[in-house]
C-alpha cells in the first residue's frame, strides 16, 4: 500500500486563489463589491425603515469582507516581489484600501457614510492603475 501510496502522490503541487490555478486576478472583483457598499451607504442613508437599514447593514458588511477577501487575493497572490520593487507604495496601498473596507474607526464596514465608501473606491482605483500596468508590462 505505501508503495501505491508514493506512486500515485502527486510530484508537483500548485496553489492558486480558488481551487484551479487559473491566473485569473483582477481588481474589478473588489471594486464592484466596494462600489455595493457605497451604493447601500447612500440606499441607509435615505430610508427611514428600521427593518431596511439593519438589512442594509448586514449586506454591506459582508460586501466589505468580499472586498477585503479580493484584495488579499490580489495582494497575496498575483503581486510579486518585482512588482513591489517597481512600486514600493503597493504595500501601504493594499494596507489602507483592506483597512478602510474593515470593520475599524474608520473602515466601511463599520460606517454608513458613503464618503468612507468613496474613499476605499479611490484606493481600489490606485491599486487598479498599477495592477494595469504590471499586465501591460508582461
Amino acid at each position: 500500500m505505501r508503495m501505491l501510496s508514493r506512486i500515485l502522490r502527486p510530484r508537483l503541487e500548485a496553489t492558486a486563489h480558488c481551487d484551479l490555478p487559473c491566473g485569473v486576478y483582477d481588481p474589478a472583483q473588489a471594486r464592484i463589491e466596494a462600489e455595493s457598499v457605497k451604493a447601500i451607504q447612500e440606499k441607509y442613508q435615505g430610508n427611514e425603515d428600521p427593518a431596511f437599514r439593519v438589512r442594509a447593514i448586514d449586506i454591506k458588511e459582508q460586501r466589505a469582507d468580499l472586498v477585503k477577501h479580493h484584495l488579499w487575493v490580489l495582494w497575496t497572490d498575483y503581486f510579486k516581489p518585482p512588482h513591489f520593487e517597481k512600486y514600493p507604495e503597493l504595500h501601504e496601498l493594499f494596507n489602507k484600501a483592506t483597512k478602510k473596507a474593515g470593520g475599524g474607526a474608520d473602515g466601511a464596514k463599520s460606517s454608513m457614510d458613503p464618503a468612507t465608501g468613496q474613499e476605499l473606491l479611490d484606493l481600489i482605483a490606485q491599486i487598479d492603475k498599477i495592477f494595469w500596468e504590471t499586465k501591460a508590462a508582461a
